[in-house]
């Protein structure tokens, strides 16, 4: 077995932490953004762990080369020791911005139009040879290096970048342990089959160098097993939920994620939503409609908002009686479908308030930053909160906004987001493709009895409260050391 004083080797693209250089020239650093650094943020708060990332900034890596080494932060009151790589200009980009986003992306979210998209060319070809690859060989690289000497180490690895390192690491350390979440949907065979064959079989033969791959759901294992079945022609226990290979044998389990519900709590009572909250209660009409999304095509935000317009054009007597606030991060603007979006979003909502706006009422209030304590102000004091994601691989949202909302608002979830397992029976689900359905939602919400939203919203808040990212993490470790002691 692994040392018990060893700490874990967390290893993900994105780290906890980003190094920059401020106006002065001096070195600051700030918390990474995204779901996936709250997430593993939850999971080193309850764990010794060592947390391997790539470099994402220039400064990031005068700090990689500078150290040497891990480098000891604490950030938002979490101690952290991390470790970041650095890797080619070129390659990184060609992994991040031609392989991962878009391609690994659309494809586990279903968002290509196949007709017209994606054209594998020489460029995709090349990205993936010296880009992708290239990447998580710098990332197996420096796992490799810290695991020296280590019997038996426990490696977790995360999510959609780092799908071939795996194979990278097991050919060096035949006797490591390796996790691997995905923190995104795992899409159906068919999707898979846009990418050359010699691409989809790394990637797949670098992810059955896992002991266990989790999801968020069992849905999503199950589509693993058969992406394994159908494209590899591997032996898939779908009873057991395993794929047996030359290697050994791969488990996949599901262990969806939570939030700290009590931490979220102890910031919503803060000076600055206080502060963001009397904006909120001073603009808002009879009614508040919220959404709280990356700008980011999986979220369906154009079709929410047409919804909305349905709603407006089929129930003229809530006009002037509901707003509807947008929050929206922007997102990987840098990719051209993600910026042609984020103009039609804007086109749009211009087109809805042309259409049943007055003198002195906007029906839809657009926010296009990043600002956590407005967004918790909004969580606290909505109706009516929207999430109709295609495809979503959790949606934190869904949880965060209901464990502090005051108003027992009632929550309109995509029955394609990960979270709709967990939190069906409180919540309006929806077709995320049926803009009727979800208008009439909209409706439904806005005129229900009061005491079913205190119902709904009461259950909402108990399955929310009843797990923390701690009870996520030990899931995991428990069936880590399961395995480990049967194979031992």
């Amino acid at each position: 077995m692994a040392d018990s004083n060893d700490p874990l080797i967390v290893v993900s693209n994105r780290g906890p932490a980003q190094f920059e250089r401020n106006e002065a020239d001096e070195r600051t650093v700030q918390r990474g953004g995204g779901g996936l650094v709250t997430a593993l943020s939850g999971l080193v708060s309850h764990r010794d762990a060592l947390w391997i990332a790539s470099a994402m900034t220039d400064e990031d890596i005068a700090v990689s080369t500078e150290q040497g080494g891990p480098v000891d932060l604490s950030i938002d009151g979490i101690d952290y020791q991390v470790l970041l790589v650095g890797s080619d200009a070129d390659a990184y980009d060609r992994f991040y911005n031609v392989i991962a986003n878009p391609i690994l992306w659309f494809i586990q979210h279903y968002l290509w139009d196949l007709s017209n998209a994606p054209d594998i060319r020489q460029e995709e070809l090349d990205a993936w040879d010296y880009g992708y690859q290239a990447v998580n060989r710098d990332i197996a690289g420096a796992v490799l290096k810290q695991i020296e000497g280590r019997e038996r180490p426990l490696v977790m690895l995360h999510d959609y970048h780092l799908y071939t390192a795996p194979g990278m690491i097991r050919a060096e350390r035949p006797d490591a342990f390796l996790h691997h979440f995905v923190h995104i949907p795992w899409s159906q065979p068919d999707s898979w089959r846009v990418l050359p064959g010699r691409i989809r079989e790394a990637l797949f033969r670098g992810m059955l160098a896992n002991d266990i791959i989790g999801f968020h759901t069992h849905a999503y294992c199950i589509n693993f097993l058969r992406c394994c079945d159908e494209l590899l022609e591997a032996d898939v226990d779908y009873d057991r939920c395993l794929v047996r290979h030359a290697g050994g044998q791969t488990l996949a389990r599901a262990y969806p994620l939570s939030i700290d519900a009590e931490r979220l709590r102890r910031a919503a009572e803060s000076p600055e939503v206080a502060a963001a909250e009397r904006e909120v209660v001073e603009r808002r009409r009879e009614h508040l409609i919220i959404r709280v999304d990356r700008a980011d095509l999986s979220k369906n935000v154009l079709r929410g908002f047409t919804a909305f317009d349905t709603f407006l054009s089929q129930h003229p007597e809530f006009r002037e009686q509901v707003t509807f606030i947008a929050h929206l991060q922007p997102s990987r603007q840098d990719v051209p479908e993600y910026a042609e979006y984020l103009e039609r979003i804007e086109a749009l909502v211009a087109v809805v308030n042309h259409r049943h706006g007055t003198t002195d009422w906007m029906p839809i209030d657009l926010k296009i930053y990043e600002n956590f304590p407005e967004a918790v102000a909004r969580y606290k004091h909505f109706d009516l909160l929207m999430v109709n994601s295609l495809f979503d691989g959790m949606n934190l949202v869904a949880k965060e906004a209901p464990a502090v909302n005051t108003r027992d608002g009632v929550l309109m979830l995509s029955e394609n987001t990960g979270s709709h397992q967990e939190l069906a029976d409180c919540v309006l689900s929806v077709n995320p493709f049926d803009i009727q359905e979800q208008a009439d939602a909209i409706y439904r919400a806005l005129t229900m009895d009061p005491e079913e939203r205190r119902v709904r919203a009461q259950h909402l808040k108990e399955i929310i409260f009843a797990r923390n990212p701690g009870d996520w993490v030990d899931d995991q470790l428990r069936d880590i050391a399961e395995l480990r002691e049967s194979v031992a």
